[in-house]
């Protein structure tokens, strides 16, 4: 499981996400401010919940232009959110995020502080500077910028260890109640609640935690 932010025996909020996950890139700014205020004491953990498992296979057409109509959708509805659509002629796009999965989970391996740098590392590649997270080789580049081992990063990333923690994460963010990307979930003593939430407005989260 990836780290706790703040700790405590009673209540944690699950952030369930992809780092290839468009709306959980919109999301972005609206969770760093949700962490920047949290009631005191609430422990947060991060869940990657592999939207799209391994595959060599070129993503067809069509779909190609379904996700990047989504990065269109997003910028409208999340002002101020930035794409860099020449990723879609300049990669060869697959449907796939476990590597990028795989690759937050190699990261804090190393040290849980690369969790955070990776996850942004692995966005900012994506949707802003053209380059393919799906690949091995772009994720081995990330590991190297962000100053992992990166010898120990690329032995890694494709490992059984590596993909059996990331299992481990889906399964527990399906238990914990997430069905999208991104969930936030609530639990206090065993209970599990789903929380609403706004692409624009932290409060909407805030003040279902201060409750």
């Amino acid at each position: 499981m990836t780290s706790n932010t703040h700790r405590s025996p009673g209540a944690s909020l699950y952030y369930v996400h992809d780092p290839m996950c468009s709306w959980c890139w919109a999301f972005r700014p609206v969770w760093e401010e949700i962490l920047r205020n949290l009631p005191e004491g609430l422990a947060t953990r991060r869940l990657l919940g592999g939207l799209a498992p391994d595959t060599e296979q070129p993503m067809p057409q069509e779909m190609q232009q379904q996700i990047s109509g989504y990065w269109h959708q997003i910028q409208q509805r999340v002002p101020g959110t930035r794409f860099n659509f020449a990723f879609w002629k300049e990669c060869s796009p697959r449907r796939a995020t476990y590597p990028a999965c795989r690759a937050v989970i190699a990261a804090t391996r190393q040290d849980s502080r690369f969790e955070e740098l990776m996850i942004l590392a692995i966005q900012q590649a994506y949707y802003l500077q053209a380059r393919n997270p799906s690949e091995p080789d772009t994720l081995g580049e990330l590991a190297d910028e962000i100053g992992l081992n990166g010898e120990r990063f690329r032995a890694e990333q494709d490992s059984t260890t590596v993909q059996l923690a990331l299992e481990q994460e889906i399964r527990q963010g399906l238990r914990v109640g997430a069905r999208g990307f991104p969930s936030l979930v609530l639990e206090q003593d065993g209970a599990y609640q789903v929380l609403n939430y706004s692409y624009t407005d932290p409060e909407v989260v805030l003040r279902q935690l201060r409750t």
